[in-house]
């Protein structure tokens, strides 16, 4: 029997080993041009103790500023997506939202100044794991700090500063990117005027959590991965390749894919293979290929963890705050370094303590009082968001989402309006794209998003 999948990989690695100067480079190595840079020189603190010496954030905008500066979008992407929303001049491609953004359009650039950024932690222009560290210029590698979805918001807001821009008329997002929204208008209440999260939740749970740890356990599992030092060696395509598969999974419905592929084979007239075989089959498998090169896989690592993070809920926030008051001290007293609190920067063959089997035991107590109480941990979340009760917030849902669920969106309209928001704005799409129909719902998604930056008030 025949493996061409399996063929496929080690022919993929001989091209890296035979000639690094003539195989398949990485693109996120080389990452498209196009975008600005803006370049914060001194040392940022992380919320987890680490601290970056410096960093540079990646970012492409739309449309005119006004005078007063007072019609910004701030655009906040998903896990893996770039700064390259829109097509514009110095980069004429497609962007990921490109028939959101424009005049007329949901994000109507006759009207708003849209910038977008790649998140510190990712590979398409901003500091990320494959940043060069300036210490002994070799790439970060899994030596970059742990980041979270609130270090990404707190580093924009940084640029924002130096742009000399005051308030957002709006912070816009989907998927992490409504994560970052969120996290936005808690962090920075008086600068944001309006809030839009779309498929995302206020706190991440158990599903979608597992869906990530399988994704990094199965990269981390490539050999290639090398602990995370792989920049100058064969890239971990494989694990990549199959820890896309399986996000993709997560990405679509199954209503989508029964209308699109059913259980048709690519090949009907063939004896059926252990490799790609059914058309849905083929599909993961062309996504997989497609993506495997395309992206950074630390960067996977770290920004899929910072998603597995997040949690407006008040404890949370309150410990945080707590944690980089002692680490501000630190920091001022000149003990910073790129390693976490009280941790020293292993060698490289000691590095990813994340791979050890050090965690709690299962039924454990973790000092969270409210940890087994979900009537608590409601009231936690209602006291985090809070802070935003006073903020127009529209909250939108697809209800064959299986990586946010509908109800996911529903807490958090509801934990606002529970806080005394009467601006809240709930709605749920009925789509057969799954997650994905954030992408892809022009018309829906994007009159949604059009009525509520635009209503006055």
């Amino acid at each position: 029997m025949a493996f061409p999948c399996v063929d496929h990989l080690e022919q993929r690695t001989q091209k890296f080993l035979q000639s690094f100067d003539g195989g398949p480079e990485p693109s996120y190595s080389n990452p498209v041009s196009g975008y600005s840079l803006y370049q914060h020189n001194e040392p940022f603190l992380l919320d987890h103790g680490g601290i970056l010496p410096k960093f540079e954030i990646a970012y492409e905008s739309w449309g005119e500023l006004n005078a007063d500066k007072s019609n910004v979008i701030l655009l906040h992407t998903g896990l893996s997506a770039s700064s390259h929303a829109k097509s514009h001049p110095a980069n004429p491609a497609p962007g990921w939202w490109e028939k959101f953004i424009g005049p007329g359009l949901a994000i109507d650039t006759n009207r708003f100044h849209v910038i977008c950024t790649n998140v510190i932690g990712g590979c398409y222009g901003s500091t990320g794991p494959s940043s060069i560290d300036p210490k002994d210029n070799k790439p970060y590698a899994t030596r970059f700090p742990i980041v979270t979805i609130f270090d990404m918001v707190r580093a924009q807001f940084e640029m924002l500063n130096s742009m000399g821009i005051k308030k957002l008329h709006a912070s816009v997002g989907a998927s992490m990117g409504g994560m970052q929204s969120l996290a936005a208008a808690l962090l920075f209440k008086d600068r944001v005027g309006k809030v839009v999260s779309i498929s995302a939740a206020a706190r991440s749970h158990p599903y979608s959590i597992a869906l990530r740890f399988t994704q990094r356990q199965v990269l981390m599992a490539d050999p290639n991965w090398n602990k995370g030092f792989y920049y100058d060696k064969v890239p971990p395509h494989s694990g990549m390749k199959l820890a896309r598969e399986i996000a993709t999974i997560s990405y679509r419905s199954g209503p989508e894919w029964e209308q699109r592929f059913g259980r048709k084979r690519s090949q009907p007239s063939t004896t059926p293979s252990l490799c790609a075989d059914f058309l849905i089959e083929t599909y993961l498998d062309h996504q997989g290929e497609r993506f495997c090169l395309q992206y950074d896989p630390n960067s996977l690592l770290y920004v899929s963890k910072a998603m597995d993070m997040f949690d407006l809920s008040a404890s949370v926030s309150a410990q945080t705050a707590l944690r980089r008051a002692r680490n501000t001290q630190r920091l001022q007293e000149g003990k910073g370094s790129s390693a976490p609190e009280n941790a020293a920067v292993p060698p490289p063959d000691e590095q990813a303590a994340a791979c050890s089997t050090g965690a709690t035991p299962a039924g454990s107590k973790s000092g969270n009082d409210t940890q087994d109480d979900p009537k608590a941990q409601l009231n936690d979340l209602k006291e985090g968001l809070n802070t935003i009760r006073d903020i127009p917030t529209l909250v939108l849902g697809i209800q064959s989402d299986i990586l946010f669920p509908v109800w996911q969106q529903k807490e958090v309209a509801d934990c606002l309006r529970e806080t005394g928001n009467k601006n809240v704005t709930y709605y749920e799409l009925d789509s057969m794209y799954g997650h994905d129909a954030f992408l892809l719902e022009i018309i829906n998604v994007g009159s949604a998003v059009k009525g509520h930056l635009e209503l006055k008030g």
